[in-house]
């Protein structure tokens, strides 16, 4: 526990000493929890998160060079960051050791004055279960998860919280803590069990995309950036501005491969196919409605340019720009050569 020692000393320190020492990275073992952190700036927020599901690091996969989930994204907006990435595939941050580390950190924190937690799933149920612990001022959840307790959460009878039943979820730190944090949780209002853990996180700013799922199209939605915008406007401002979040969802429902997975995750729920169509046809008026509002002020040229740039080596995302050309400029003579050229 490198860290605790470093800041114990630290904190001894005046505040211009303390900033004259950073920056200051490292890394640890916490049984079953890798932790890598990065101190920058004394007056930048510190950034917690936790990984998903579906990262499942093992210990012989960590080296230098490793990063734990949104670990990359905090260097890249500069700011703090203290990064935490479970190892194996069902671990919920159970560990006696983790807590024990969390619990000697926060109050070792106390010179940074702004502080953050992001989380998926997963990890999100550790942001919330250690907020209050850690002092947390915002946070940004996506997919919730309240506790695996099944004395609380009695209609969560997911295949996951069978399984993490071989942890305690009796002792600290087993539900939700949010303690002053506010913030946003983002969810799909469909999916019933998404949508009673969301219930329960009163207190923060709730922000529903439907189709969203939990885990079934985060592939998808990562695809386009989805998560990384979000997260990179929550970690700038510590605040997401919601007209834009709103414009986003909108531009995301516009892209047809998005009905297409839907229908496939749908595909045993007559009634949900049938919402998901009468849908798909609104938003098809909607974006011809949107691309003939816009496409006047569309310049489709630096889509070509790259496309052509790229054609050779790279022929099928030459295509799939030039398709997005040819829906922002339909009557454009070259995008139609050059994808018939291509295709």
């Amino acid at each position: 526990m490198k860290l605790l020692y470093w800041l114990d000393e630290w904190l001894t320190l005046s505040r211009d000493e303390q900033q004259a020492r950073l920056p200051m990275r490292g890394d640890d073992l916490l049984d079953d929890v890798f932790v890598k952190y990065d101190f920058v700036d004394l007056d930048k927020p510190l950034l917690f998160t936790f990984s998903p599901a579906g990262t499942n690091v093992q210990e012989q996969d960590l080296h230098s060079d490793f990063a734990p989930w949104g670990y990359k994204l905090g260097k890249k907006q500069n700011v703090n960051i203290i990064s935490f990435q479970h190892l194996g595939k069902s671990n919920w941050f159970r560990s006696r050791n983790l807590i024990f580390f969390l619990e000697q950190l926060s109050p070792l924190l106390e010179p940074f004055n702004q502080r953050l937690g992001y989380g998926l799933s997963r990890g999100g149920f550790a942001v919330g279960a250690f907020a209050n612990l850690l002092k947390l001022d915002q946070v940004l959840l996506f997919h919730p998860v309240s506790t695996k307790n099944k004395q609380i959460a009695t209609w969560d009878d997911r295949s996951s919280t069978d399984i993490a039943q071989q942890f305690d979820w009796q002792g600290d730190y087993h539900d939700l803590d949010l303690g002053h944090a506010k913030g946003y949780i983002i969810y799909d209002p469909t999916n019933h069990i998404d949508r009673m853990h969301a219930k329960r996180y009163q207190q923060l700013t709730h922000l529903r995309v439907f189709g969203m799922g939990h885990g079934t199209h985060a592939t998808y939605l990562n695809k386009f950036g989805f998560y990384k915008q979000v997260a990179v406007d929550f970690i700038g401002n510590q605040q997401i501005e919601i007209a834009q979040f709103r414009q986003q969802t909108k531009t995301l429902r516009f892209k047809e491969d998005y009905y297409k997975r839907l229908n496939r995750a749908n595909k045993n729920s007559a009634h949900r196919l049938g919402l998901l169509s009468k849908a798909h046809n609104i938003v098809i008026g909607e974006k011809e409605e949107h691309v003939q509002e816009h496409q006047a002020q569309i310049d489709i040229q630096p889509l070509i340019d790259v496309a052509l740039k790229y054609q050779d080596k790279h022929p099928e995302d030459a295509i799939e720009l030039l398709k997005v050309a040819q829906q922002l400029a339909p009557d454009d003579p070259l995008v139609e050569h050059k994808l018939k050229q291509l295709e």
